[in-house]
């Protein structure tokens, strides 16, 4: 019987736990199966450009605290799309038979891809076009579809709210409103999450637009009665009713060419304006994303990393890992990759955060 051969690549922006997956990926196919790992670098480039190691044991030992990628990563790259200087302009190619080739050429039964929403709906395309494919839901977004949690966002939730404790005794020491801005896109889990392990006083999610006179209420209202300090804690995609997200910059050459960014100076001068209280920004930006993996991120990614394992071995692929409830679960990308998970507005913690005192900006 021929031994398989299993590629594994790392695609979109870094996050805490990736190497837990790989490592568990790796070690799970060789003890208990003998299969060989082929790490593909940089993602769906490095499948482009046939770059690639073999993953033996020792490579994926002592990897499990390590923050990022060993393979690396990137987040401008689509193989179905991907950008080329043509004539001095930058034109999008669909280089997709390349590494349809390359797979091949690299002798693969399986690819394995670590990734969030634009990795997986790529995944899925290559399964589509007959790779057999299998996925793994990570981002600190937690915005993935039919898995209850991605690893990496436990993560992100635990330096934001380290963040924002920190933040309190300044804030009340100079009797400011201190805004702490966070990633998350379009979906408001790593606010919303952060906001109420902080103690966050406005909270505020793309889900729900805000009204800027509310967001002055709270504040006024917290120094009438004493409370000369507030905590805002903004995901990156909020914006106000009958406005739009801030866009910081646009990147050309990117599959995901919009980059989110700036709502808290905006805040700032709003408030500053509305009210004559002092405020200050600080945008957690890429440290939510660095660092070592926490408990939970590494159980889960290890959890996901076996089970990956075992739908390769049963040669059920086109799926995606994912955890519903307490179990580990597969299903199919199709449906992984059909929409954006965003937080309901009848979800729990919407209620936790007004009954403990929290304003959601309307």
């Amino acid at each position: 019987m021929k031994n398989k051969r299993i590629g594994i690549l790392t695609g979109g922006g870094d996050c805490p736990g990736i190497n837990a997956v790989i490592r568990a990926v790796a070690k799970t196919a060789i003890n208990d199966y003998g299969w060989e790992i082929v790490g593909i670098e940089d993602g769906y480039l490095g499948l482009m450009e046939n770059r690639k190691r073999i993953l033996s044991y020792d490579d994926v030992s002592g990897i499990l605290t390590l923050g990022g990628t060993i393979l690396g990563t990137s987040n401008k790259t689509n193989p179905f799309a991907q950008p080329t200087k043509f004539k001095k302009r930058i034109v999008f190619r669909d280089l997709s038979k390349r590494c349809i080739e390359n797979f091949k050429k690299m002798g693969l039964d399986c690819l394995v891809c670590i990734g969030g929403d634009g990795t997986l709906r790529i995944a899925y395309k290559f399964f589509e076009k007959g790779l057999p494919i299998i996925g793994i839901p990570k981002t600190i977004d937690n915005d993935v579809w039919g898995t209850d949690l991605t690893f990496g966002f436990d993560s992100a939730v635990v330096t934001a709210t380290e963040a924002i404790d920190k933040i309190h005794t300044t804030a009340q020491s100079h009797h400011r409103v201190m805004i702490v801005e966070v990633m998350g896109r379009y979906a408001g889990w790593l606010s919303l999450c952060s906001g109420i392990a902080g103690g966050g006083d406005v909270i505020l999610i793309p889900e729900i637009p805000f009204e800027m006179e509310k967001i002055c209420e709270k504040v006024k209202e917290r120094n009438k009665r004493g409370r000369r300090f507030s905590i805002i804690v903004v995901a990156e995609g909020a914006y106000p009713k009958g406005g739009g997200m801030i866009v910081q910059r646009i990147v050309k050459d990117s599959p995901d060419p919009i980059r989110l960014g700036g709502i808290g100076n905006f805040l700032a001068q709003e408030i500053e304006n509305k009210t004559g209280i002092e405020c200050r920004v600080t945008v957690l930006g890429h440290l939510l994303r660095g660092g070592s993996p926490s408990a939970f991120d590494r159980i889960l990614a290890s959890r996901f990393g076996e089970y990956a394992v075992r739908l390769i071995e049963e040669k059920n692929f086109g799926k995606m890992v994912a955890l519903q409830g307490k179990e580990i679960v597969a299903i199919s990308l199709k449906e992984a990759v059909s929409q954006i998970k965003k937080v309901p507005l009848d979800h729990q913690l919407l209620k936790v955060a007004l009954s403990t005192g929290a304003s959601l900006g309307v």
